[in-house]
């Protein structure tokens, strides 16, 4: 398939074991590296390659399959924004993917749902390149972090339709009756310096969270919370819906600047740039985006 290459641990997940690699050198040394690292944090080193695709969108396929082979795509996901191949901001619909995009994709989605007998919700994760050439990642058999902003331009609930896809039910609706209505962002927010990155665990001393219409929080700390540096070191979620693109981003950009953690770093200060950055607010959202604007 040719050099630039993604090298990837086979059990990998979060960035981890990831690298790129533009020669039979560095691909020594690169193998090497991630399966030392694959082996200690996953249990198993076996390494995969594919090709790299240059500065593309990450955009992901919603699915909801029952147990009699009704599947239906709950529209895209852009989470192109990432750092260490780990997303940071996610909204739904994406600014990039056209009415006939859209439809492709879900439509490959389902088929690629319907082929393996899949019952759950899941995802069909896509790399798009700037012709609109989309590329299959991966399938996340599970709910996903991102999973908020389909729930709020959808209006459906997916841990409700989980519990009744498992308790033998079918789909309420078909694929025509599902809509798009505004728009949805989420942020994740991380126990880290917004600057190296490097995790940042410690003891919430105060918190304050913004309210208001269209804001959501999922959240895994309270003040007085220890957060260990154990795990990934993400806390919470804040999420915003919108009439529409500009319209969500104004309202993140005001929860943003009244979102305090007291006591450990947060990477709020690089979600307040990002939000503000004019290539974001244009759409301009490739996965280099940190690279490109933020690099550090």
């Amino acid at each position: 398939i040719g050099y630039p290459i993604m090298l990837k641990a086979s059990s990998g997940g979060g960035g981890i074991g990831m690298q790129i690699v533009r020669n039979d050198e560095e691909m020594v040394k690169a193998f090497e590296g991630n399966q030392k690292r694959a082996i200690a944090f996953f249990g198993n080193g076996e390494m995969y390659l594919e090709k790299y695709i240059e500065n593309p969108r990450h955009i992901e396929i919603q699915l909801l399959a029952d147990n009699k082979g009704n599947t239906v795509y709950l529209w895209e996901r852009e989470c192109s924004i990432q750092r260490r191949h780990q997303k940071i901001v996610e909204e739904a619909p994406s600014s990039f993917v056209d009415y006939q995009l859209r439809k492709k994709m879900g439509e490959t989605g389902v088929q690629a749902a319907k082929a393996i007998g899949y019952q759950n919700a899941g995802t069909i994760e896509f790399l798009v390149d700037e012709n609109k050439n989309f590329y299959f990642l991966e399938m996340n058999t599970r709910l996903q972090v991102e999973h908020p902003v389909t729930e709020e331009i959808t209006g459906i609930d997916l841990v409700e339709e989980q519990l009744r896809i498992a308790a033998g039910e079918l789909l309420r609706f078909s694929q025509e009756q599902i809509p798009i209505k505004g728009h949805s962002i989420e942020v994740r927010i991380y126990a880290e310096d917004p600057k190296s990155f490097y995790p940042s665990p410690g003891t919430i001393t105060s918190l304050s969270l913004p309210e208001g219409d269209g804001i959501r929080h999922e959240i895994g700390i309270h003040e007085k919370s220890m957060v260990t540096p154990y795990y990934d070191p993400m806390v919470a979620k804040l999420i915003v819906k919108g009439k529409g693109r500009e319209d969500a981003i104004n309202k993140l950009q005001l929860a943003l600047s009244e979102y305090h953690v007291g006591g450990i770093k947060t990477n709020i200060p690089l979600l307040r740039e990002i939000v503000e950055h004019a290539a974001f607010q244009s759409g301009d959202t490739t996965t280099n985006f940190l690279a490109k604007y933020f690099e550090r």
